[in-house]
C-alpha cells in the first residue's frame, strides 16, 4: 500500500511487532500481521459469496494477495533505483507496508509512491484488455457474482480497485504521500503530513458512516485502519521533527533500579511494586547481560515460580542504543520494541530510554522547553 517512514540502519532492523516469520522475495523480507489473518478469516467466513467452487475461490483469494506483493515490490524497486533498502514488507489488512531504511526525500517520495499503483493498474490493463480483445470479459453486472468463469475476470477488476483506491489522496494511502510530495514542495514536511493525515481521518469518517448506514462492516473494519495509519503517520512525522538533532542523553532516565543475575523473580516483583519502573536491567559485575520487562517477569512467575532466577527469563537481545545517537532514529527503534531501549556507553550502562518518558519529553518540547533547560 504504501512506504512506511523510514527507520534507522541497523544490520538487523527490530521486527514489527505482530508479524510472522518472513518469506523472501527477491532479497526482501515479507511478513503477515495477525490482523491480515483476521482479514482473511473474515474473507472464508463470509463464503466468499457466490457459486464457485472451493479452488476457484482460493485462486481468487491467492491472486489478490499476490497482487499485493507486487505493489510492495514496485515501491521496493523504485526505492533501490534511489538508493534506498526495504527492510522489509509488512501485510495489513488494507494493504502492505514497505518498511525503508530511510526516508525519501519529497521527489523521491514521488515515484516511490506511484509505483504500487501503477503495478496494479498494468496487471488490471492487461488482464481486462486481454478478455475484452477475446470477447471474454462480461458486463459489470456479471462480475457482481463469483463464479469460477470470471474468476480472471474479477482479479483484473480487483487490481483495478486496488490501484485507484490507492491513489486516493489521504494517508495511509500512497495518494496521501504523493499529496505530502507535492505539498513540501511549499509546506514544512510537518505540514504537508497533517493536511494529508487530515484527509485520511476524514476519509475513515465517510467510509464509517456509509458502512453503517448501508450494513457494509467490512468497510468499518477497513476504515478503522485508516484512521489509525492516519494518525500514526502524523505522530511519527510530528514526533520526528521535536526530536531530530537532540541526542538520546538528553531524553533519556539516569535514576532507575537494576537487578542482579542472582535475584529471584520475587525480588524483580518486589521492585516492581516499589517503583514505577517498568523495565529492569540485568548486571553481573557491572556488567550488562539482559533486560527484564514486566510481560517477561509475568510469564517467568506464571511458568518458572517464584523462587526462579531473573537470569533464567531475562531477554538477552536487547535494543543498545548510544548516548549521543539522534533522538528521532531512537523514537523510532524504541517503537518497534516491546521493552525500554538501554542506553549504553561502551559496556557501560549509561541510562534508559522507555515510551513513557520519551512521550513526556516531546510534551515539554510541544510547550516550546529546550533540551538543555530540562537537564539544567
Amino acid at each position: 500500500m504504501q512506504p512506511a517512514s523510514g527507520t534507522p540502519s541497523t544490520e538487523r532492523p527490530p521486527r514489527v511487532p505482530g508479524t510472522a516469520r518472513a518469506v523472501r522475495i527477491f532479497g526482501v523480507p515479507i511478513r503477515l500481521h495477525f490482523t491480515f489473518l483476521v482479514l482473511l478469516a473474515l474473507i472464508v467466513a463470509a463464503g466468499l459469496g457466490g457459486d464457485q467452487a472451493m479452488l476457484a475461490g482460493a485462486e481468487y483469494l491467492v491472486a489478490l494477495f499476490a497482487s499485493v506483493v507486487l505493489h510492495e515490490l514496485g515501491h521496493a524497486l523504485v526505492s533501490r533505483q534511489y538508493g534506498i533498502k526495504t527492510l522489509e514488507i509488512v501485510m495489513y489488512p488494507i494493504g502492505g507496508v514497505s518498511r525503508l531504511a530511510r526516508d525519501a526525500k519529497p521527489e523521491e517520495e514521488l515515484w516511490i509512491s506511484l509505483a504500487g499503483p501503477a503495478v496494479n493498474l498494468v496487471i488490471a490493463a492487461a488482464i481486462l484488455g486481454t478478455l475484452y480483445s477475446t470477447g471474454r470479459i462480461g458486463s459489470p453486472e456479471s462480475l457482481q457474482k463469483a463464479i469460477d468463469s470470471n474468476v480472471l475476470a474479477r482479479i483484473g477488476v480487483g487490481n483495478l480497485i486496488l490501484g485507484l483506491f490507492n491513489l486516493i489522496p489521504a494517508f495511509p494511502m500512497d495518494g496521501g504521500r504523493i499529496l505530502r510530495s507535492v505539498l513540501a514542495r511549499f509546506r514544512s514536511p510537518e505540514r504537508a503530513t497533517a493536511i494529508a493525515s487530515s484527509a485520511g481521518r476524514i476519509l475513515a469518517i465517510i467510509f464509517v458512516l456509509f458502512g453503517v448506514l448501508n450494513g457494509y462492516y467490512m468497510l468499518i473494519f477497513i476504515a478503522i485502519f485508516i484512521y489509525l495509519g492516519a494518525e500514526q503517520e502524523n505522530a511519527v512525522v510530528q514526533g520526528r521533527a521535536l526530536t531530530h538533532g537532540i541526542p538520546v542523553h538528553e531524553a533519556m532516565i539516569t535514576d532507575y533500579r537494576t537487578l542482579s543475575h542472582g535475584d529471584t523473580v520475587r525480588d524483580a516483583a518486589k521492585l516492581l511494586l516499589s517503583t514505577s519502573q517498568q523495565d529492569f536491567p540485568v548486571v553481573t559485575g557491572g556488567q550488562v547481560i539482559g533486560l527484564l520487562g514486566r510481560h517477561d517477569l509475568l510469564r517467568g512467575m506464571a511458568a518458572e515460580g517464584q523462587d526462579a532466577y531473573v537470569a533464567g527469563i531475562m531477554n538477552r537481545d536487547f535494543v543498545r542504543i548510544s548516548p549521543d545517537m539522534d533522538l528521532a532514529d531512537a523514537m523510532q527503534l524504541l517503537a518497534e520494541t516491546t521493552s525500554c531501549a538501554l542506553v549504553m556507553e561502551g559496556d557501560r550502562l549509561a541510562g534508559l530510554l522507555t515510551r513513557e518518558n520519551l512521550a513526556e519529553f516531546l510534551m515539554l518540547r510541544k510547550f516550546g522547553m529546550q533540551p538543555a533547560s530540562l537537564r539544567a
